[in-house]
C-alpha cells in the first residue's frame, strides 16, 4: 500500500475541490468547509499523489458538538453520557469518507490506527466515532469500539474508544 495520511489541508484549496468534485459527493462541499474550524482538523488520505479520501475531527464535549459550537440534543447527550460515564471532554471523528474504489483494501482499519496513535501523541486518549456506513461501522466493532447505539437525530451509530 502507498496510502499516506496528512493533516493541514486546506479545504477551500483547489486541489481538495478537485478531489470532492472528482468524486460526485452528495453534500454541498461548502458544509464541509463551514465544519473545519482548522485545517488541522481536515487529514487527507493520498494515494499515489491523489486524494482518495479523508476525515474530519474536532475538540468536543458531552454538552456541545465542539469547544464553543452549538449544543447538542437530548438523544445525542444521553448516548455519550452512557458511553464516557462522568467524563466531558473528548475528540470527535465527524467524519470520513473514503472512494468507493478504495475501499475493501484495508484503509479504515490502516487510518484508525494511526488517528488513534496520533490523538494519543496530542495527550487525548477518548474518541467517539460516528458511522453510518457499513464499512466504517465494521471497522469500529472490529477494533473493539463499545458501541452507544443509534443517534436517530444524528441518523448515525455513535462508538467510543479508550486509548491505551
Amino acid at each position: 500500500m502507498s496510502l499516506r495520511f496528512e493533516f493541514g489541508c486546506d479545504p477551500k484549496s483547489e486541489k481538495f475541490k478537485e478531489y470532492w468534485s472528482r468524486n460526485g459527493y452528495e453534500e454541498n462541499i461548502d458544509d464541509v468547509v463551514d465544519i473545519i474550524k482548522d485545517p488541522a482538523q481536515l487529514i487527507i488520505w493520498i494515494e499515489d499523489n491523489k486524494i482518495v479520501g479523508h476525515a474530519v475531527w474536532h475538540e468536543s464535549s458531552v454538552e456541545k458538538h465542539r469547544k464553543g459550537g452549538s449544543f447538542r440534543d437530548k438523544d445525542d447527550k444521553e448516548a455519550l453520557k452512557k458511553l464516557l460515564g462522568k467524563k466531558k471532554d473528548f475528540v470527535e471523528l465527524h467524519e470520513w469518507w473514503l472512494i468507493e474504489e478504495y475501499r475493501g483494501k484495508g484503509y479504515g482499519s490502516e487510518f484508525f490506527g494511526f488517528f488513534e496513535s496520533y490523538m494519543k501523541s496530542k495527550g487525548h486518549v477518548d474518541i467517539i466515532y460516528y458511522a453510518n456506513d457499513p464499512s466504517a461501522i465494521a471497522v469500529f466493532r472490529k477494533h473493539r469500539c463499545k458501541e452507544g447505539g443509534f443517534v436517530e437525530t444524528a441518523k448515525e451509530y455513535i462508538f467510543y474508544h479508550l486509548i491505551e
